[in-house]
């Protein structure tokens, strides 16, 4: 009777980690395919990209629930008396309920932000910082944007835990590439013209070189543990599907947060490192 309770927890363990994963990764997907949308409203409208992009995932399901896979329609926004394109029939508060239908996830996605910015129960938003992503998921609430009461803190923990926020910061120009703005070191070395036309070095602003160590390509070692060296811009999932591995797992081997892709040249583990080793 023991072993079979202990094959029956391992299993619902199984079952709920793999769960997890497979939304984390449905989830990175969705942040991957609309970021930039969500950049441009944001550049547009004012609209906070990490805020169009939690609500983008919590209302659509990341993009698979029905009102977004049918009618494109990734927000959840209902008909009002204003609309005049299409519309579907929707369960949600009450049965049957009119919302809007758009020829495209583009279209939903700037019509969120047009709902935002012109409707004026939502005005007072506007004059709080683009930044302040608690101040504007709770605000969303308070306008009466959804009936859940948890709606603020499921917004605040989705942009937390997948790091949305830059998003935000990009789209404000404070983000170059992954790197704040404040933090990308320059050198630069002026220059003057001597009496005999030859150009010498006249100040050294910064001179701070410093070489990187290569990597081979591929699968390596280090202290016996599988690692791989992943440029910037590579997609963690590709590396998880590419080396056969949970992408939950390669967040963990590496101490990380789910995020989409690397943020800098780093080295990713792909095994669980050793507690001890040269």
């Amino acid at each position: 009777m023991q072993k079979f309770k202990y094959l029956f927890v391992a299993l619902f363990t199984f079952i709920t980690v793999n769960a997890i994963a497979q939304k984390q990764e449905k989830v990175l997907n969705y942040i991957s395919q609309y970021k930039e949308l969500a950049i441009a409203e944001m550049q547009r409208t004012g609209v906070p990209a990490s805020i169009t992009l939690a609500q983008g995932i919590h209302e659509s399901g990341s993009g698979s629930s029905k009102l977004a896979m049918a009618s494109n329609n990734h927000f959840g926004i209902k008909c009002k008396s204003n609309w005049t394109g299409e519309s579907v029939k929707h369960d949600d508060d009450a049965k049957g309920e009119c919302f809007r239908k758009y020829p495209s996830s583009e279209d939903s996605y700037k019509d969120h932000s047009d709902f935002l910015k012109n409707g004026q129960r939502y005005a007072f938003l506007f004059s709080l910082e683009p930044t302040d992503y608690q101040g504007w998921a709770n605000g969303l609430k308070k306008a009466g944007y959804a009936t859940n009461p948890k709606y603020p803190q499921v917004l605040i923990k989705l942009v937390e835990d997948y790091q949305l926020q830059d998003y935000t910061l990009i789209a404000l120009g404070k983000l170059q590439g992954g790197i704040p703005k404040n933090e990308v070191v320059k050198e630069e070395i002026n220059t003057k013209v001597t009496p005999n036309n030859t150009v010498e070095e006249a100040e050294t602003v910064k001179v701070e070189i410093k070489s990187s160590p290569t990597y081979p390509e591929g699968e390596f070692k280090i202290n016996e543990t599988r690692v791989v060296f992943a440029k910037k811009g590579t997609p963690f999932l590709s590396i998880a599907k590419q080396y056969n591995i949970d992408l939950s797992k390669l967040f963990e081997f590496n101490d990380m947060r789910p995020f989409i892709e690397a943020e800098k040249d780093q080295l990713i583990y792909i095994q669980g490192k050793r507690k001890r080793g040269n």
